[in-house]
């Protein structure tokens, strides 16, 4: 699997502060939000009130580097959210984080307390090799729109996650496709920490050291293997 998500040499150059890990996942048990997973959330919901008391969140130096990233190539930060950015906004809105199965729970969960984009793709729908590459604008990309299944395209220049068959996950880390997402069924996935500076891999590990643990419980037997990947010597 070390070779399972490449950089692309254009991104890379574009982003040299680029870094990510990534956990790889066998014999999963998933299964639909439960009081495990629920609890997870809660915690992670009131971390996230404490974390942002008095902080706004685009002062948040995580926040701020990805709204720079965004902006970069071509996308308004303050409309489209980084995963993380989106989950936290959420609470601090009054709201509540998605509950949607228990491995989503629980990569959620991290990715609010942690202040760090982290998405989940089902394995046996990933075709080939998946790469952080910029768009040419006609890569096919699975999504919904008024609750039918559609085909979108990102817009050219738009960094995104895409295999063989088409984009994983639009600009970066905003929104995951359907055809990889992590279904009750799952049982092989890898679940990717998207990070620029100044977060550090300590920060990442210990985010990992977290979604390991909650797996763990949430999904005893399972089998973990750990990768790092990055733009260059972070």
């Amino acid at each position: 699997m070390k070779d399972l998500l490449t950089i692309h040499p254009d991104v890379a150059a574009r982003f040299p502060t680029y870094h990510a890990l990534v956990l790889v996942a066998h014999d999963l048990d998933n299964g639909p939000s439960d009081t495990g997973s629920e609890a997870l959330l809660r915690d992670a919901e009131e971390h996230v009130r404490r974390a942002f008391t008095g902080l706004a969140l685009p002062d948040h130096p995580h926040i701020a580097a990805w709204r720079e990233a965004y902006r970069a190539f071509g996308v308004k930060p303050q409309r489209t959210l980084n995963s993380a950015e989106a989950l936290i906004a959420r609470v601090l809105r009054g709201g509540e984080l998605p509950r949607v199965n228990r491995l989503v729970d629980a990569y959620n969960a991290v990715s609010a307390r942690f202040v760090v984009p982290c998405g989940g793709e089902d394995l046996e729908q990933v075709v080939g090799r998946v790469t952080l590459r910029f768009a040419s604008g006609t890569e096919a990309f699975d999504t919904m729109k008024d609750g039918s299944a559609i085909i979108d395209h990102p817009a050219p220049g738009e960094v995104v996650w895409a295999d063989e068959r088409g984009v994983t996950c639009r600009a970066w880390n905003w929104r995951q496709g359907t055809r990889t997402r992590l279904t009750e069924g799952t049982k092989r996935a890898y679940f990717l920490f998207d990070a620029l500076a100044p977060m550090a891999f300590a920060e990442l590990d210990a985010a990992g050291d977290a979604l390991e643990r909650m797996l763990g419980e949430l999904s005893p037997g399972c089998r973990l293997e750990r990768v790092r990947i990055a733009s260059g010597a972070v």
